[in-house]
């Protein structure tokens, strides 16, 4: 479960950053080149991410 969420976290963070560099117009060849939206969308979807990464990384509690 835990590899799970590892690359679900690395999936979403490299998707938001490509998004968010795509609607800065830094990286071009889409639809979403140089849309505004995207920067947020990207952001959103790379922090989500990050979240998801960090929390995979604290396991379980033992006693």
């Amino acid at each position: 479960m835990r590899f799970a969420k590892i690359a679900a976290g690395l999936v979403l963070l490299v998707l938001g950053t490509l998004w968010t560099l795509q609607g800065a117009g830094l990286i071009g060849g889409s639809f979403m080149t140089s849309q505004t939206k995207w920067i947020y969308i990207g952001a959103v979807t790379g922090l989500v991410g990050l979240v998801i990464l960090l929390a995979s990384r604290r396991g379980p509690t033992r006693r």
